[in-house]
């Protein structure tokens, strides 16, 4: 077939990031816009990078894009494009929708116009009047922006960051894609110690233990188009046997973590396990007024506790101070804390040698980074 358009969607802020996952991975006519990275591939490629990608929220094939700023132009311009190349006769298609600063603003009426499209090229297609929906899933979104429509199909499903490693959240997680970035942004390498002190479900941990060893995220899991008519079994095998061979689990790791809270540590020990780290991720309880990371030249990573996220800003505000204190007793660490709050350079009594804004969730954050002696680590060596 011809060459797909593809989109990885991005969490505001990470949008650079997926796309050095990307470039990494082997692409490059890449195009980084608000929120997604556009690319192209062939179907092997959905395989790859729904298994590989670490910070994308989704892979979409991008059906087509085209001005709408009426029913007639958004019916017309969705019937326009090859439904049938990628749905089947038996294939479920339902339809969600966004609009933002366009005129066709009543979301639910954009997706009935779309689903009745589709099901008109469907019918001069397939030759029929009705269609069971009884086959593999093709999730549509229609999304308009100034009166542009962008058509895509969902070769995901549940988001990339469910990873199939954590199966209960603690009190203020955070997603999988976003620990992946902050280890990704921090350069930590496995040669140095890596420390947690408000490790909550593990998910900084686990993550940072997975590209220590070059383990695809998405192996643990299902997607969309497994199975889809041009997304074959085969390549899916394919991508997953070289995702297998690519493990380099022989490194050895120097991962540690602490809370407070014995039942987050009850379930950090238990997605550890799960996530095959039960022997080399070390976890106890324990206020962060006590860590005594080991080893020289480490790396803390975190996400502390703040009053907009579990309620006590009282005790939100002590923690900081406590992790800002830590700091004095590990002068050749780093320290790398994803927070809302204006006090974290307050605390560490000198201001961060680089900031990044990110969206926590929908919490506004910065990404503080304070880096000891070993700098931003320019060497990191590439397992990819």
């Amino acid at each position: 077939m011809t060459t797909i358009n593809l989109i990885a969607t991005a969490p505001m802020g990470l949008e650079a990031v997926v796309a050095r996952e990307l470039k990494t991975l082997g692409y490059t006519d890449l195009q980084v816009e608000n929120g997604r990275v556009r690319f192209t591939g062939q179907p092997i490629d959905i395989c790859r990078t729904n298994l590989w990608l670490r910070t994308a929220g989704r892979i979409l094939v991008n059906m087509g894009e085209f001005k709408a700023t009426t029913f007639e132009e958004l019916f017309e311009g969705t019937k326009a494009l090859d439904w049938p190349e990628w749905i089947p006769e038996d294939g479920e298609f339902p339809v969600n929708g966004r609009s933002q600063k366009s005129q066709l603003t009543s979301v639910p009426a954009c997706q009935s116009i779309v689903k009745k499209a589709v099901v008109e090229k469907m019918k001069d297609r397939y030759g029929t009047e009705w269609f069971h929906e009884d086959g593999g899933r093709y999730v549509i979104e229609v999304t308009l922006m100034n009166d542009m429509a962008m058509l895509t199909l969902d070769t995901t499903g549940a988001g990339l960051h469910q990873r199939g490693y954590r199966k209960v959240s603690t009190e203020a997680p955070i997603r999988e894609t976003m620990a992946a970035a902050l280890v990704d942004l921090s350069r930590w390498n496995p040669e140095r110690p890596l420390y947690d002190p408000f490790c909550g479900s593990g998910t900084i941990l686990v993550e940072a233990a997975m590209i220590a060893w070059n383990i695809a995220p998405g192996l643990r899991r299902s997607f969309n188009a497994e199975g889809w008519p041009l997304v074959p079994h085969e390549l899916w095998d394919e991508a997953r046997e070289e995702a297998f061979d690519a493990v380099k689990d022989d490194i050895p790791l120097q991962i540690a973590g602490s809370d407070i809270d014995p039942y987050a540590i009850e379930i950090a020990e238990a997605a550890v396990k799960k996530a095959g780290f039960g022997k080399e991720i070390k976890l106890k309880v324990m206020p962060v007024a006590k860590i005594k990371p080991e080893g020289d030249y480490g790396v803390i990573i975190t996400n502390p506790p703040y009053g907009e996220r579990l309620g006590d800003d009282k005790d939100a505000e002590m923690a900081l101070m406590q992790f800002g204190r830590s700091a004095l007793y590990l002068p050749t660490w780093s320290f790398f804390a994803i927070s809302p709050s204006a006090s974290v350079e307050h605390y560490f009594g000198k201001p961060a040698d680089k900031k990044r804004k990110l969206f926590n969730g929908r919490i506004q954050c910065n990404y503080y980074q304070f880096f000891g002696p070993g700098g931003a680590f320019p060497n990191r060596k590439k397992n990819n």
